[in-house]
């Protein structure tokens, strides 16, 4: 198969893609990246929204290319750009736990070889318009019966251990939906860290809101987590309350806290916030924000919004392609001052990088 494979489109994530083939090779509805495909292109592989309203008029369209439906080609206008290649069907797919639960309700493959899961798939502040993140889609999954409520920490570790044996995946994350209690997730977290380590040596990355003490953050790295993520996702406090009313009430100041404490406990580069640009925040704000970030040895993984069905923000707009790269060329020369590197990263989202532009800026 040949493989003359483009370099990513730095637009492309915020505009999408149409896809003109019958079956698209996506995940939809849920937590993370979904209603995309992993492309992988010359550089990297990214998550290329499909279902979007901007995806549906997307000057770029994508088609296959091949019969065995591995390489695809990608068009902008009527202009061909070139191949891509499409990631076949992982094999741990096809196992079930002793139990009967399907290997993929359990844990996806992210981009090509990154595992992920949701480790609780109900959060507190989900059901209730008042509290809940407005771009946030973590109930879909169980809506669609593609997943299940709680993942145990035997079965990860079961889907981890196959997922590197049969599909090469080179790291995990696992996040939360957050639940009562004052460890924010932590601690079901540091089992099941705690189990995937004892049965193989794959990098871990935890996902949760701050704790109410910095204790729970310790407990998380000694339980085997190899790097945190902690989201803030908008920067200033009036998008923050607009569109994730119950999580702004976790100031930025105790983000700040828990980030401070996590890298003295994880090291530089190993603590990461997603931001999500589009929401409201101005380009400068997210700049400001990642240079404050970065100083204290925070990654800041810049991803444009994507709305996502079936829910309150599925009709709000992506941010453009322009605006985007302005933030990624602004973010990645602070980048570069601070000494910050996806390379570094032991493992998560920023380190996959297949959500954002960012990795082909540094």
């Amino acid at each position: 198969m040949t493989q003359m494979l483009i370099k990513a489109p730095d637009d492309l994530l915020a505009l999408g893609a149409q896809w003109q083939s019958r079956d698209k090779p996506l995940r939809k509805g849920g937590a993370g990246p979904t209603d995309h495909a992993a492309l992988k292109f010359s550089d990297h592989t990214l998550m290329v929204p499909l279902l979007s309203k901007e995806a549906n008029d997307s000057p770029y369209r994508i088609e296959y290319y091949d019969d065995d439906r591995r390489q695809a080609v990608i068009f902008k206008e009527e202009q061909r750009l070139g191949n891509v290649i499409v990631p076949s069907r992982p094999k741990f797919y096809d196992l079930t736990t002793a139990d009967g639960v399907p290997y993929w309700k359990i844990a996806a493959l992210h981009s090509h070889n990154v595992l992920a899961t949701t480790v609780l798939q109900n959060c507190i502040r989900y059901e209730n318009k008042s509290t809940s993140c407005q771009f946030c889609a973590i109930g879909e999954s169980l809506k669609q019966k593609t997943t299940i409520a709680r993942k145990k920490p035997e079965q990860l570790a079961e889907v981890a251990e196959a997922a590197v044996r049969l599909d090469q995946v080179e790291h995990m994350v696992m996040t939360t939906g957050t639940p009562k209690g004052d460890d924010r997730g932590v601690k079901v977290l540091a089992e099941c860290a705690q189990a995937i380590k004892s049965k193989v040596n794959l990098p871990i990355q935890a996902q949760c809101e701050p704790p109410s003490s910095n204790d729970w953050i310790t407990l998380l790295h000694e339980s085997g987590a190899d790097s945190i993520g902690m989201h803030l996702e908008a920067v200033t406090q009036s998008v923050r309350e607009k569109i994730m009313p119950g999580k702004a009430q976790v100031t930025v100041d105790q983000y700040f806290d828990a980030f401070r404490h996590a890298v003295k406990v994880f090291g530089r580069g190993q603590v990461s916030t997603y931001i999500l640009a589009g929401l409201g925040d101005t380009e400068q704000d997210i700049v400001n924000m990642s240079e404050k970030l970065a100083k204290e040895g925070v990654y800041p993984f810049i991803v444009p919004f994507v709305p996502l069905q079936n829910t309150p923000l599925a009709q709000h707009p992506a941010p453009s392609g322009e605006m985007m790269k302005r933030i990624y060329q602004g973010v990645s020369s602070i980048l570069k001052q601070h000494q910050l590197s996806t390379d570094d990263i032991k493992a998560g989202c920023a380190k996959c990088g297949a959500c954002s532009a960012l990795k082909s800026h540094e």
